[in-house]
């Protein structure tokens, strides 16, 4: 029975990690989008004031808790796959997930190093934008793309939800930095995904047995 219980408990946790991080990570962008302008209106004022230090700053706060809760994001969708998963695929998921990660804490990184500066260059600015945006969506695309294979071979994700996915992905795959403020579609999703699997969670719940 202890299996049986903690398997009905991975979607929930699932849901409840992907929203958490999908309102960190949102919540982190925002910040440096409006502190740290991305090309000619960054660079039309290369000092920052205290109010977006400490804006950079805060964000750059944020970023390590969203990585944490991905992480957990996705190592509890691998668990509600389980046996049935497709080596080819979940590779795949795994692989884009710790790139997106390491991608992501490269780009804070490259944004801190920015707050540091009493002058901030050009050069800092662009390489924490093209590590978030040209790299780090790219591989959130094969994520979300891997995601939405696998919920959807499993009946987890209905059509409408994985063809959702498969619009998403290929948004943010084609976007990179010529749209701005496009990374804000995998926060989207991660939330669309998350509210569905804790409603998942709730329509499966056992009704609890009769007292004899």
């Amino acid at each position: 029975m202890e299996p049986n219980r903690e398997r009905l408990r991975t979607p929930r946790a699932a849901g409840l990690a992907g929203v958490v991080f999908a309102v960190l990570l949102a919540a982190a962008i925002v910040l440096m989008r409006l502190a740290i302008p991305e090309g000619a209106a960054g660079a039309a004022d290369d000092t920052l004031s205290p109010d977006r230090r400490r804006a950079v700053r805060l964000a750059l706060e944020l970023v390590p808790f969203a990585g944490i809760f991905f992480l957990w994001f996705m190592g509890a969708l691998r668990a509600q796959v389980g046996e049935a998963e497709d080596k080819f695929v979940a590779t795949v998921f795994l692989g884009s997930g710790m790139i997106f990660v390491a991608s992501m804490f490269g780009a804070a990184a490259a944004a801190g190093s920015i707050v540091d500066d009493q002058s901030p260059s050009a050069f800092g600015r662009n390489f924490a934008y093209t590590l978030l945006t040209t790299y780090s969506m790219r591989m959130a695309a094969v994520f979300i793309f891997a995601t939405s294979t696998i919920g959807h071979r499993l009946g987890v994700f209905p059509r409408p939800l994985a063809v959702l996915g498969y619009v998403a992905g290929l948004v943010l795959l084609v976007a990179g930095s010529g749209f701005p403020w496009s990374e804000m579609v995998f926060p989207a999703w991660s939330v669309i995904i998350g509210i569905h699997l804790i409603r998942l969670r709730l329509h499966s719940r056992p009704e609890p047995a009769d007292v004899l």
